[in-house]
Formats: structure tokens, sequence, C-alpha cells
């Protein structure tokens, strides 16, 4: 079995993870990971955490060298926008369509074959590996297996987090911040005459949704543009629909109904709604200070709303290269204070989870870039937009370094991999393991 053909088999399982609609990854995606490692001869154990799952194991001898992970966990998918089944592998050319194909099922099947030759092999020390189940939701799993491996004094010294795109390795990467502002309706009658306006996502140069990726002055927000359009005109909302799937997701379009007052019928229009849809603009544009240097700076995202027992909720992304959620907290406060005083304001970050910040100099670094060039693929050490795993283990002082395929679409409708870097995947793996093992 190719990594192509294990690839196929991996995204055939619906392994979509959507804590709003209650809907987790199924046990029968790591079940195949398990049995098919078994079945090559290798030690795993499928662990358990609320409902999710996990594939873990180590092979070699010695002392913990390195450890490889990835998941297996998608984001929800929005059919409509898909021109090929998400949940099978299609192949065109040099692209291989499916949900997972980039982020990050190709890279499961590409560690996995990895294993599969390292395993013949009398290793000096070990190798570890993991595959979990709930990334996309704030990686739980990485968490507990980075604090079991603390405790059992078995944290190895590398990881590559196979959770990345481009074939480079990424060195840098920001924390997660989840925000949610929430405020009472408050329903009043003018008269006036209502009107629709939709507001579409655009992304000329990345096609993607995933918010991390999502860059002000390139690409336009559905929120933030409705947020401007209520901004510099008179009108009040009326009501909100989207296509909302996740908080790190944008969403591809939103539905504004606004009451245009003036002359015609009676309508009820929602104050509450129309002043936190204004306050959108500020908060994006919120003065947050991080305490590390980043290329992608700051980023703000408003990318669910939602209705419920009375009030409106807004729910935003923030990726930050900071440890502690207070600096968030603190300025988001003013900007809340100034414009919906009444509103409530929560932020929530794990605080046992780092960032990525890794010095372009260390020997995974190093390891990984001689590896390209072996391979005929040139490549420098940069910065990746979105939070990962690694953040569990970097407070630990593990080196670690994200890694993966040329892809595109991550997140987002037609998400897919090339193949070409695909197949590289494996050997780059085993290479990197050997360097740092000395093999």
């Amino acid at each position: 079995m190719d990594v192509v053909e294990l690839l196929s088999e991996l995204v055939k399982f619906d392994t979509t993870n959507d804590p709003t609609r209650g809907i987790k990854p199924p046990k029968e995606c790591p079940k195949f990971i398990l049995d098919t490692l078994n079945s090559w001869g290798i030690d795993a154990q499928l662990i358990e955490k609320d409902g999710y799952y996990a594939v873990y194991g180590e092979i070699g001898e010695g002392n913990p060298k390195i450890l490889f992970m990835a998941h297996f966990d998608v984001v929800p998918v929005n059919r409509d926008e898909w021109e090929t089944e998400p949940f099978e592998l299609t192949i065109k050319g040099n692209r291989a369509y499916g949900r997972g194909s980039a982020d990050d099922k190709g890279n499961v099947a590409s560690i996995m074959l990895a294993l599969k030759e390292l395993s013949k092999m009398n290793l000096k020390e070990k190798v570890l590996f993991a595959f979990t189940g709930d990334e996309e939701i704030g990686g739980a799993l990485a968490m507990h297996i980075a604090e079991k491996l603390k405790n059992e004094n078995n944290l190895p010294e590398y990881m590559a987090n196979a959770d990345g795109i481009g074939m480079k390795p990424i060195i840098r990467r920001r924390k997660g911040f989840g925000v949610t502002i929430s405020i009472p309706s408050e329903k009043v009658k003018l008269r006036g005459t209502v009107k629709e306006r939709k507001f579409r996502v655009s992304t000329p140069i990345l096609e993607t949704r995933h918010a991390a990726y999502f860059l002000p002055g390139v690409d336009t927000h559905p929120m933030i543009a409705l947020s401007h359009f209520l901004r510099n005109s008179n009108v009040l909302a009326v009501s909100l629909e989207g296509k909302f799937i996740k908080g790190n997701v944008v969403p591809s379009e939103v539905t504004l109904k606004y009451l245009e007052p003036g002359e015609g019928d009676e309508v009820e229009v929602d104050i509450g709604l129309t002043r936190l849809l204004k306050t959108i603009v500020p908060l994006v544009r919120a003065p947050i200070k991080a305490e590390k240097y980043s290329d992608c700076g700051v980023s703000i995202t408003p990318n669910l709303y939602s209705f419920s027992e009375g009030k409106h909720v807004l729910r935003l992304d923030i990726r930050a290269m900071s440890y502690s959620s207070e600096d968030i907290e603190r300025t988001l406060e003013e900007v809340i204070a100034f414009n919906i005083p009444e509103a409530e304001l929560a932020v929530k970050s794990n605080e046992k989870a780092g960032y990525l910040f890794t010095h372009p100099e260390d020997e995974i670094v190093k390891a990984m870039l001689e590896t390209l060039e072996k391979f005929g693929e040139k490549a420098e050490p940069v910065e990746g937009p979105g939070a990962a795993d690694s953040r569990f283990f970097t407070p630990y002082g593990v080196k670690a370094i994200d890694f993966g395929p040329r892809g595109g679409n991550i997140h987002g409708p037609n998400e897919y991999v090339e193949l070409d870097s695909l197949k590289l995947l494996p050997e780059v793996y085993k290479e990197v393991a050997l360097r740092l093992i000395g093999g």
C-alpha cells in the first residue's frame, strides 16, 4: 500500500469534528490506524478521552528522541461549495481532493508508512508517534499525551508535528484564543423599508477558509464588511443569517436583513444586534500587544454568530504570540466599554498551551532542511499562520517544527494535496528520524 492508497482509505472515514452539532469523529478511523500499524508489527494503543480517540506508540530502544504527531479529525464541510465528494479522494492531475487530504490525513498516512520502514531497523533511540482526533477543537488529547510523557520522564528531545503545509519547516506559530461576546436582544418597532444584503468572503490570492490565514487588506471577511456597511449607513438590523461552520472557519456568506427608516410598514428591528454588529470593526482592529514578534502579527476574525436565550452571541478567533489571555481581555474590555457596555465578554485559552518558537539553527530544523535538500526540495524555515498541537510540548522544552505537504483550501471547499509532495513525505519523515538518531 502506497501513501496515496492509504490516504484514500483515511479520507473515506467521515471524521468531522463539530461540537456545536454534537458530532465527534467515530472510533472506526483510529481503529483502522491501530489495526494497520499492528498488521505491520508495530505495537500501539488506543487512548480515549471524553469520547475522543488517539493512537499512541513507540518504536526503537533507549531514550525518546523524536515524536511524530498528526491528527485525523477534520472540520465540517459545506457540500454546496464542493465540486467533488469530500469524503472520497478524487485525483485530478497532480492534485488529490478530499476533506483532510492536506489537513491532516496526508500527514497521517505518511507518518504511518515512515514508521513501517523505521520499525524494521535497529534504532538506537526511541521514535514516538501519536495520531489524535481532537486537534480541530483544541487538542486536549495532545495536551494529555504531553503531560503523560512529562510525568513518565519520557518526553522526546524533538517533535515533528506533521500539521503544516507547503513542504517548509514551520518554526513559529501563534497561539489561539477564543472570545465570546453576548448582548441582550432589544427590539423596537419602526417604520421603513425592509431590505436584504448578502456579504461574501473573498480570498483572491490564497483560497482558504482558515481564520489564521485571513489577511486584512487582501481578503474580505463577510462579517467585517457587514459591520462596515452598518457603521456607514443609518439602517438597523432586523436579523442575521449565515453559513457559520466553526470558530476558526471564515463563513463563506452572511445575509443581513435590515430596515431603512422612513415611510413604510412598521417593522421590528433589533437595537442590540445592530450595536453588536457595528462593534465588529473596532473589535478586529483592537490594539492587542503580543509577547513576541510574528510575521502574521495579531489576527482577529468574527466567524460565528448565534442567538440563544434572548441574547446575540458573537465568537471571535484571535491568534497571537502570547501565552496569557490577560492583555487580550483587557484590550477587548476597553473596546466593549466604549461601544457596547451592556455586553458580556469571555476570553478562553488553554493556559497549558504555548506557541511555537524554535530557533532556525536548532538540530531538528537543520535535519529537515538537509533532508529536503537531499530530495531536491529547496526550503527555508518559515512561520505558519495557524496554531498546532506542538504548542503543548514546547512549554516543556521540546524543540519542535510543524511540517506538511503542498496543498490548498485548508478548512475550505475543494481541499487538496499535491501528489508529488505527498509521495515524498514517508521518506522525508524517515530520513529526519534517522538523522536525529544517528542511524
